[in-house]
């Protein structure tokens, strides 16, 4: 890492860098996040009880779409010709929450971390949204980088992440 901003000027004004003079390279970016809950509010969503439908499938939707909107959403972020975004969600052995994953892929001039953080929140997002008539007190946390290959910047893995346990669907 270079400790210098990239985002950042000279004279210390935000600006979008300039990808142009970069190869097009296959990226990959894998982000996680945890919605915890009551043990009675996650009961609905394992029994399909909730009263705004299946929660989990509209998450992903909005997941998926945020990723392809986040450029919208995030001032500097370049738009991108997206191929694939995946999010999943995975109980908690506790049975108090969800982990929530996503995996966004693209061939392009500029990684896609952003837009799996991106799809990474907004499902919790929505998750609260969909819950919070029986649950206000959730909380959303631990959302980071799991994961990102491609690009001149190389691979990165997170602190204490086996890329072996990463349970994304496949093509």
């Amino acid at each position: 890492m270079s400790g210098k901003l990239s985002h950042i000027n000279e004279r210390g004004e935000a600006r979008m860098v300039d990808v142009g003079s970069k190869a097009d390279t296959a990226r990959v970016a894998i982000a996680e996040g945890t919605i915890l809950m009551a043990p009675a509010t996650f009961a609905l969503i394992e029994t399909g009880q909730a009263r705004k439908g299946d929660v989990i499938a509209t998450a992903r939707i909005a997941g998926i779409m945020a990723a392809k909107r986040c450029h919208e959403l995030i001032p500097l972020c370049h738009p991108l010709q997206i191929t694939k975004v995946v999010v999943d969600f995975e109980p908690l052995a506790d049975e108090t929450g969800l982990k929530v994953c996503a995996e966004v892929r693209v061939r392009g001039q500029t990684g896609v971390e952003m837009e799996a953080l991106t799809a990474v929140s907004v499902a919790c997002l929505t998750l609260y949204d969909m819950l919070k008539a029986v649950d206000r007190g959730m909380t959303i946390s631990g959302v980071r980088v799991l994961e990102k290959s491609g690009g001149k910047s190389g691979n990165y893995v997170a602190s204490g992440h086996d890329p072996a346990t990463a349970a994304t669907e496949q093509d």
